[in-house]
């Protein structure tokens, strides 16, 4: 049995996400910030809930709780759960505005990435996959024919540069878990104004690396199509 938590998921690629891998015999947690939703999702997937603000310590300890103590440990950490902030240049852009997006994409995913660690410990090959973004991407924001290279998104893009660089700390540094970065491209969703391909192509990459077991590699940073450059 494979257990898998994945943040932010009650809705867009992460409810995606959930859907594909309990079709392929997870056990996925749903964790969400909102209790109402995050409940109502889990139940029209087969998934369990569990509360969790990746920005509260407290939030994040309480779940950690939770999955130990229905399963012992965890098999698959997805750090899904993001935010956009506002669209702004940088020089318009306030600390606030930057803190605010830097609490969830990038403390948030240190945050729930370390109180999950001993759990992860527990399981025999166990994984954490980080939602990152070709917005963050030095390559793909200078290159005129992607669509990365269109968006003014100061914050976001930086925070996901951040997310992929930690990626690479955790797995040269962690060597018994594995550490991946997965970018789903741009995707038909609230986040994105129902603007790119559908849910099921985003969710591929994050997908398939949570699928290959002991085969995971680690140290990775890929979309659907292959390894992305960075």
């Amino acid at each position: 049995m494979t257990f898998t938590l994945i943040t932010g998921g009650n809705k867009g690629i992460g409810y995606e996400t959930a859907r594909r891998l309990i079709g392929v015999g997870h056990t996925v947690w749903i964790g969400a910030r909102d209790i109402e939703r995050g409940r109502q999702a889990a139940e029209a997937l087969g998934a369990s809930f569990v509360q969790l603000d990746v920005t509260e310590e407290a939030s994040v300890a309480a779940a950690v709780n939770t999955v130990r103590d229905q399963a012992g440990y965890l098999d698959i950490l997805i750090n899904n759960a993001g935010i956009l902030g506002d669209v702004t240049t940088p020089e318009d852009m306030t600390v606030a505005q930057l803190r605010e997006v830097y609490e969830t994409n990038v403390f948030g995913v240190v945050c729930v990435t370390n109180a999950f660690l001993p759990l992860l410990r527990q399981a025999p090959a166990p994984s954490v996959i980080n939602v990152t973004s070709g917005l963050g991407s030095f390559t793909m924001i200078h290159d005129p024919e992607r669509v990365e290279s269109q968006y003014p998104l100061a914050a976001y893009a930086s925070s996901k540069t951040a997310v992929t660089m930690l990626t690479m700390q955790y797995a040269k540094t962690t060597p018994d878990v594995r550490f991946n970065a997965v970018d789903p491209g741009q995707t038909a969703t609230d986040f994105t104004g129902r603007l790119g391909h559908t849910v099921k192509e985003g969710s591929d990459a994050t997908v398939r690396v949570a699928t290959l077991g002991a085969s995971t590699p680690t140290g990775t940073v890929t979309d659907r199509d292959g390894t992305l450059p960075w």
